[in-house]
């Protein structure tokens, strides 16, 4: 049986952005059977259903989306603007990628309540 792939995005400078990269460890400590990958959204996904692991800025819970018309996007400057909802939604429109499924975690939530809820979520599906 091939292992699932999970995407995990983030950025370890912007501490609001950091927190799947921090929990890596745990995560693959925790979950031998799921293949973690750090991945920079800007990239091409390799798969047609990537699963990804992101920050969600206004969730209140560990939460999976799989709408990406629900992605609110903001204002773009410069191409350092252009990020993972940007970059998925024209993924889309090109026929990149069929679906999506991200486990968005709170920027705020503890990290070994969100490694606890991520697990949970992962056994369920």
């Amino acid at each position: 049986m091939q292992k699932i792939r999970i995407f995990v995005v983030g950025n370890s400078l912007v501490d609001i952005d950091s927190l799947p990269l921090r929990i890596l460890p745990e995560l693959r400590k925790k979950m031998p059977s799921v293949d973690f990958v750090e991945f920079d959204p800007t990239e091409e996904f390799p798969v047609k259903d990537p699963i990804i692991l992101d920050t969600v800025i206004n969730a209140e819970t560990v939460s999976i989306f799989t709408d990406i018309n629900k992605i609110e996007l903001q204002s773009i400057c410069s191409l350092h603007d252009f990020d993972l909802g940007y970059n998925l939604k024209l993924l889309k429109k090109l026929g990149q990628i069929k679906s999506v499924k991200i486990i968005g975690v709170p920027p705020n939530i503890e990290e070994a309540v969100a490694v606890e809820e991520i697990c949970k979520i992962l056994l369920r599906n």
